[in-house]
């Protein structure tokens, strides 16, 4: 830890969550999943998942520090009269889902490329079938009601079909991604690898032949196995810190 971040652990709460988001930040543009400065990730603070940590406006993913993450209060009516306030769209959507969801602890929004492909079909759903495309089976839902960006009444209406704790991704129609974990490395993780599987998908659908999909019970029984697999989220957050950590990355600052 460098001087400069040992003196802001002592004024700044929640130091070693703000790490972990921030490094996902910077991992996201590793992968080439952000967009310009548009796009937000935020993670629940307290047990009623109402206090969260969000990106600052208009930062570029490469940019962001832990120390840059603003605390926001869902239930302050205030938040946007704020000097630093966050973006209305991230206030909308992220706003909505922590007033409405404490198990939605960490929500990750990404317009990526195969994602947004994938959510720019007739029918949007992720079929499962490989092993990865099978994290998601029984697990997703597509949203397709888009109504323009997602201020107040888009979000409310996106975290109504979020209700459902099993649900961990939603396919925004028209839009993007949103996933939930329980955490920052849970809910990275399943990003990756759902960019992942909408790029088997789409590829494979590209070669015009039939798929082999996995049966309801295979699907199912896989998609269980992922959510059992030991240490292995929490794995690959603490690989790419370390990544980080070794290129001098300003991340944890």
């Amino acid at each position: 830890m460098t001087h400069h971040s040992a003196n802001l652990t002592q004024n700044l709460t929640h130091w070693a969550e703000r790490v972990d988001l921030a490094a996902a930040f910077r991992w996201t543009v590793e992968l080439n999943l952000h967009e310009a400065v548009s796009n937000h990730f935020s993670l629940a603070l307290n047990p009623e998942g109402t206090r969260f940590l969000i990106n600052p406006n208009m930062r570029h993913f490469s940019r962001i520090r832990a120390s840059d993450l603003l605390e926001l209060d869902a239930n302050d009516p205030k938040t946007m009269d704020r000097p630093d306030a966050p973006d209305p769209t991230a206030w909308g959507l992220h706003g909505s889902i922590h007033r409405a969801l404490p198990h939605a602890r960490c929500v990750l929004h990404v317009h990526s490329i195969h994602a947004t492909v994938l959510a720019s079909l007739a029918d949007s759903h992720l079929p499962a079938i490989d092993q990865n495309t099978a994290m998601f089976h029984n697990r997703h839902v597509v949203d397709g009601g888009y109504g323009g960006m997602a201020f107040g009444d888009e979000g409310a209406r996106c975290a109504e079909m979020l209700r459902d704790p099993k649900i961990s991704t939603m396919i925004m129609g028209n839009h993007g991604v949103l996933v939930l974990g329980r955490s920052v490395a849970d809910a990275f993780n399943r990003l990756t690898y759902f960019e992942r599987a909408a790029e088997t998908y789409i590829r494979a659908l590209q070669t015009g032949r039939p798929l082999r999909v996995l049966s309801e019970e295979v699907a199912e029984k896989t998609a269980q196995e992922w959510e059992d697999y030991p240490g292995y989220a929490e794995a690959h957050l603490r690989e790419i810190k370390a990544i980080l950590d070794e290129r001098g990355s300003s991340y944890a600052s």
